[in-house]
């Protein structure tokens, strides 16, 4: 098992957003440090507690001042971005880094995004877009000479080239033929895991009921094998949960629960699953009554939080639900007001990772 980060980044609104993107550049930095394998980083508009609408910023500076770690947008919200321009994009990033950068994608899921771009959420079209998107792009990418690709949202050519007039199409990505594509998927039995596996993307699984992690990977081997792709190994599968390493049990808890993780959930997350109703997700069974899912409900059942043992525990019972796999991504919230602890926090599953699971 390798470490990473999930970072969607969260940030309280009082932080503005000058210090919010530098506190998120200096945790890139120490994540490299430490010894993470890789850090996604998570692209929202309308959503003052996600403020980053531009990923791909912060991770070109962080390529510039780190050595080691991957990074990757987590995700590109398709529907957005037109595909020919963003394929270039991603095309040059690939190159600023030598090949440590991956690529999430995603249809977004963030109703008010999708209504600022005037995108019909409730038909599906949002879904649609992304499956053409990331087609247009793997066909500039892997092409060798000009073509036409007329779609339902967009049409898209790759010219002729005219190097006599000194224009052509030149930038392929640093990787060939691409950037690892990895998806994100939360619910049980998830649909975009289905499509990871058919596709040979990256699965990363959101965890906070490790109960059905197991289904997150059946899906994954069933679409693979309806893509016909040999049976994947799970090194490729990423888990991310919100964990916290605390001296003791009850420090760790005051820490998480008393602080910036256990307000963005207060604050921020809960009344937007609530708002969407989506608190199901959270539960750790079915009947549990919506009222039940407090922070607290939280700390008990959806994150790890605790003593290194009781992390190392707790680790080890997701492995034996999940059957394995190959990435934990510890997720990432705002730590300014809370540096030390929140770090010592990090290093400490760094060494956890590291001794025991590595």
């Amino acid at each position: 098992m390798k470490l990473g980060a999930f970072m969607m980044p969260a940030h309280p609104r009082y932080r503005s957003l000058h210090d919010g993107h530098y506190h998120d550049l200096d945790t890139l930095r120490f994540f490299d440090r430490i010894g993470f394998e890789e850090a996604w980083i998570g692209e929202h508009y309308m959503m003052p507690g996600e403020p980053c609408p531009s990923p791909d910023l912060l991770i070109a500076q962080a390529f510039l001042q780190t050595e080691r770690i991957k990074l990757a947008p987590g995700a590109f919200m398709l529907p957005f971005h037109h595909p020919a321009e963003l394929a270039h994009r991603i095309c040059w990033l690939d190159h600023i880094s030598k090949g440590r950068l991956m690529v999430g994608i995603g249809a977004s899921g963030t109703n008010l995004d999708l209504e600022m771009f005037d995108i019909d959420h409730k038909a599906g079209v949002h879904r649609e877009m992304t499956a053409e998107s990331i087609a247009i792009m793997i066909r500039f990418w892997k092409s060798e000479g000009p073509f036409e690709y007329k779609g339902k949202f967009w049409t898209v050519r790759r010219p002729e080239d005219q190097m006599a007039k000194s224009s052509g199409y030149h930038l392929k990505p640093f990787q060939s033929p691409h950037p690892p594509i990895g998806v994100t998927g939360l619910s049980a039995s998830s649909a975009t895991l289905r499509i990871a596996g058919k596709n040979g993307w990256i699965p990363i699984s959101f965890c906070f009921t490790p109960e059905y992690l197991h289904t997150h990977w059946r899906v994954v081997e069933e679409g693979a094998e309806e893509g016909g792709h040999p049976a994947p190994s799970r090194d490729l599968w990423r888990v991310s949960r919100p964990i916290f390493v605390g001296p003791t049990d009850a420090e760790a808890w005051q820490l998480s629960v008393g602080g910036e993780m256990g307000r963005y959930f207060r604050e921020d997350y809960l009344p937007m699953l609530a708002g969407n109703n989506a608190l199901g997700l959270l539960k750790h069974h079915p009947d549990a009554p919506d009222s039940d899912v407090t922070v607290e409900y939280c700390a008990k059942h959806c994150w790890i939080v605790g003593s290194p043992e009781t992390v190392r525990e707790r680790i080890e019972e997701m492995q034996t639900l999940s059957g394995g796999f190959g990435v934990l991504h510890v997720m990432g919230f705002d730590h300014l007001d809370e540096l030390e602890t929140t770090r010592q926090s990090h290093a400490e599953l760094a060494r956890i990772v590291a001794t025991h699971f590595a």
